[in-house]
């Protein structure tokens, strides 16, 4: 089908009434250009596997540097790795010194590594319970007060991963949604003390096709995986994130599947 010339609107003249009646841009917004993904020098934790694997691949793909920390790196491929645990606050401060040093510094830091131990209450051992606490919860908090230095000086972001369960509670889930609920205040708290200085998005997946449940019992694990999002997905989602231009703040974003049932 063909459009003959006189069907197509004319392009006002610069200058024009219609022109100067167009909504014009933000002075204070000039100058702010979106964030190439090409030079961000970004940490992600649990970047091995699952979501911080594809968020490893997004990045790098995109022309980034990456180094990931986790507590298995024989997996990574295409980026630097440290092997550490990040339960282990003062093994944390070291790598996160050490992947500063290898990058020149930090724009972002991804908080992918997570884990978790079903059961009711009474079932689940303390010091499993409590490890879920520390690896999901205060394993966050650790790797990005170490890294808060090197944000504040690029004017870097952090994305926090909860979880949809980290806004809506479930039976048998104690330990893991009380480290997501606490993922997601932290990070409300940290983007309110940060402000201006450091960018905070607190990332709220659904359920993913990763090996996340493959230790779980049988009546943990997800008996439809078609209701499972792709992380490579989530992935594209924390990028566009990272890629904001200065001043613009992408809060909160909760990404799943269409048919979600963990939320809402």
């Amino acid at each position: 089908m063909s459009v003959s010339p006189s069907a197509v609107p004319a392009v006002p003249a610069p200058g024009s009434a219609l022109d100067a009646a167009a909504p014009q841009p933000d002075p204070a917004l000039r100058g702010t250009p979106v964030r190439a993904a090409t030079t961000l020098r970004v940490l992600v934790t649990g970047g091995a596997s699952g979501l911080g694997a594809a968020v490893t691949e997004a990045v790098t793909a995109a022309g980034g540097s990456v180094v990931v920390l986790d507590l298995d790196t024989s997996s990574v491929t295409g980026a630097k790795a440290l092997q550490v645990d990040v339960a282990d606050r003062a093994s944390v401060e070291v790598a996160v010194r050490e992947a500063a040093l290898m990058l020149g510094g930090l724009d972002a830091v991804v908080t992918a590594a997570g884990i978790d131990r079903c059961g009711r209450l009474e079932d689940v051992a303390a010091r499993e319970w409590e490890k879920v606490i520390g690896v999901n919860l205060l394993g966050t908090v650790s790797v990005v007060r170490a890294a808060l230095p090197y944000l504040m000086a690029s004017r870097g972001r952090v994305v926090t991963v909860a979880s949809t369960l980290g806004l809506k509670a479930v039976s048998d889930a104690t330990a893991y949604c009380a480290s997501k609920f606490g993922v997601v205040g932290f990070s409300r708290a940290l983007a309110a003390e940060t402000a201006g200085r450091v960018g905070v998005t607190t990332m709220i997946p659904g359920g993913m096709k990763t090996r996340f449940f493959d230790d779980r019992t049988e009546q943990y694990r997800p008996q439809d995986d078609s209701r499972l999002n792709d992380p490579a997905r989530v992935a594209e989602a924390i990028l566009f994130a990272l890629s904001q231009p200065t001043g613009c703040e992408i809060r909160e974003m909760l990404i799943c599947h269409e048919e979600e049932d963990s939320w809402p």
